[in-house]
């Protein structure tokens, strides 16, 4: 019996593929499986289009059988066998695929796909198998052939005796090492762990003999067990996404959700899409109720689980997802994908731009949904997912706002509970040019600003910020509907000052002088009622963005332009005042920082020498 050899390109592609191609050593039963129901497939097609041939459904299966003691996992299925032209032009040639061949015949074939290409997944055998041998009659022919093969040194075929049309794929485990344990693939729970992982939704049964165990008969008050082998379906053939949304209940997709290991909650929504076209696909999304534990960090993957015609290509296919909707999870099965040769990655980008274009749309739409129809829950979801949202508004220089504005919520003041932008524009006043916001820690802490104070007196609505990243949201939309945001500090400082004397205005010099770069300018304000000071900004840099910016990890060592601003009214200016005319100015000097401090302690902001800080108010005490 003469060896064959492989072609030298096939040589080569044979040692890129067990050495690189392929990520994960455990797919090749899923490559195999797949080749597997090709071939059914195939006796299919020929019903279809030979009277002779018929198509008996329950006949035909995939056979998985783990021989410890050989050391063998052999993959059989009751497909249409391969002659020995056959084994030999579609395995002696790595990337020669009789099922893309007939593939190309049938494209127009209703309800007929060919998910593998075989003779390219197949030789995924050798990332496992020391030696493969392939037995195989072919429908129609009465000789069986054996297809043997230890590798890229070539292979034989030869005469076998089968007495069943199909194949039998037997394939001869490595040797196990320190780094890895071939054995693992004869373990019959982790052959089922894999059908179910990879190939759970293949159309035909995937069976294996399991080991079960029962009582035996008559020792029902002191049971023994007995342990006994019996035929056991590994798939479920039929996925949710496949079946008919009215077949099935919010129950059945809440299943479907922690069976799929999507999270430990229950779903917020769900949307169940099937779309014919150009691309042809299938999907269930689900938007959680809450965000997993590491959704907010660096090592969270985002992505959708891809089938192709049922079998797993990818477990998180993020190019079908925007960052802004990360937390959707759920799956989506085509039989229009062009697969690369690894069966791993998509050849054509496009395919999954178009399908992520239109999941993106539903998704949008069904958020949508729930902000108008059902504001409870929408609140839910923006409770767990309203930071990422607002996160994308500002990444990428806001290229995503105008999709996303509409999604955000924040506090009012005046309704006291979380409105939209359109919402706040709906009750603006007449005479109201601007959005106002305004910043801080929580929304107690904003609502005794004495600024806020200062716009909630002209009767104006107030959106409450109490997260790092909001100020910097507004930064990017800029405006909404015409109207501008506006920060209720920038309100406040936009007023006309009060006219002082001149006496009073050297005195506001001098402490301007005596605080140096701390702050930009000191004046009055005719604003502040009961409270003595607060500080304002100009310019674009708010304090607390400066807060934002310098709490990274690597500090921004930003500074907003401060202004100090006192309520002149207040009977404090007046002590102010007496200290500023003392000859020796301690005291003056002293009430200015004490002052400064103060505000910044209003401000949220730390007080930059606590040590003299405590040293003013000790000395302010003793007197």
């Amino acid at each position: 019996m003469k060896t064959k050899q492989f072609k030298a390109e096939s040589v080569r592609l044979l040692d890129l593929m067990i050495n690189s191609i392929y990520t994960n050593r455990e797919i090749f039963l899923r490559e195999l499986i797949s080749n597997a129901s090709d071939a059914i497939d195939k006796i299919y097609y020929k019903a279809l289009t030979d009277d002779n041939v018929t198509f008996d459904k329950d006949k035909y299966f995939i056979r998985l059988k783990a021989d410890k003691d050989a050391r063998t996992l052999t993959v059989s299925d009751t497909g249409i066998g391969m002659t020995y032209e056959e084994l030999e032009e579609n395995l002696g040639t790595i990337a020669k695929s009789g099922s893309h061949d007939l593939k190309t015949t049938i494209e127009e074939a209703e309800e007929h796909d060919i998910i593998g290409q075989f003779g390219v997944g197949f030789y995924a055998s050798f990332m496992v198998a020391k030696k493969v041998i392939v037995e195989s009659k072919a429908y129609g022919s009465d000789q069986a052939y054996r297809w043997s093969s230890e590798g890229s040194s070539g292979f034989t075929i030869e005469p076998c005796d089968k007495k069943e049309v199909g194949t039998d794929i037997i394939l001869f485990l490595k040797d196990n090492s320190e780094d890895e344990n071939f054995d693992e693939f004869l373990e019959p729970y982790r052959l089922q762990a894999l059908v179910t992982h990879y190939s759970n939704y293949i159309g035909y049964p995937i069976k294996m003999e399991m080991e079960k165990s029962r009582a035996k008969e008559g020792t029902e008050k002191e049971p023994e067990f007995e342990t006994y082998t019996e035929d056991t379906i590994l798939n479920s053939m039929v996925p949710l996404w496949r079946k008919n949304k009215n077949e099935l209940n919010e129950e059945d997709y809440h299943n479907f959700y922690q069976e799929k290991h999507f999270g430990f909650d229950t779903p917020l929504l769900y949307t169940h899409l099937s779309v014919e076209g150009l691309m042809s696909y299938r999907a269930i999304l689900f938007v959680p109720s809450q965000p997993s534990y590491d959704f907010y960090s660096k090592d969270y993957e985002k992505g959708l689980a891809l089938y192709a015609n049922g079998v797993l290509i990818m477990e998180k296919c993020e190019e079908l997802l925007p960052d802004y909707f990360a937390f959707v999870k759920g799956v989506v099965d085509s039989e229009d994908l062009s697969l690369n040769i690894s069966r791993e990655t998509i050849q054509h980008n496009r395919q999954l731009r178009m399908i992520g274009n239109r999941i993106e749309q539903k998704i949008s739409e069904e958020l949508q949904n729930l902000l108008k129809n059902d504001r409870k829950k929408y609140e839910t979801f923006y409770k767990a997912f309203g930071r990422q949202l607002k996160f994308s508004v500002y990444n990428d220089y806001g290229m995503h706002k105008d999709k996303l504005q509409d999604f955000l919520l924040f506090h009012s003041a005046k309704n006291e509970k979380l409105i939209s932008f359109k919402e706040y524009i709906e009750t603006m006043q007449e005479d109201q040019e601007n959005i106002y916001y305004a910043t801080g820690d929580t929304i107690d802490f904003i609502d005794q600003l004495p600024q806020v104070s200062i716009v909630k007196n002209k009767g104006y609505d107030i959106l409450y910020l109490t997260e790092e990243v909001d100020e910097f949201v507004f930064k990017v939309i800029g405006e909404y509907e015409g109207k501008s945001f506006k920060s209720v500090s920038d309100e406040a400082s936009d007023e006309t000052e009060e006219k002082v004397s001149e006496e009073d205005q050297k005195l506001l010099d001098a402490m301007k002088d005596h605080l140096g770069d701390a702050v930009v300018k000191v004046k009055t304000t005719k604003q502040l009622k009961d409270d003595l000071v607060y500080l304002s900004t100009v310019g674009d840099i708010s304090i607390d963005m400066e807060k934002t910016l310098n709490a990274m990890p690597i500090p921004q060592d930003i500074k907003a332009n401060k202004v100090l601003e006192i309520n002149a009214n207040h009977r404090v200016f007046n002590k102010l005042k007496e200290a500023y005319t003392e000859e020796d100015q301690s005291d003056f000097k002293l009430y200015t920082e004490v002052l400064y401090n103060q505000a910044r302690i209003i401000s949220g902001l730390p007080i930059e020498d606590p040590l003299k800080f405590t040293a003013n108010l000790t000395k302010l005490m003793e007197k």
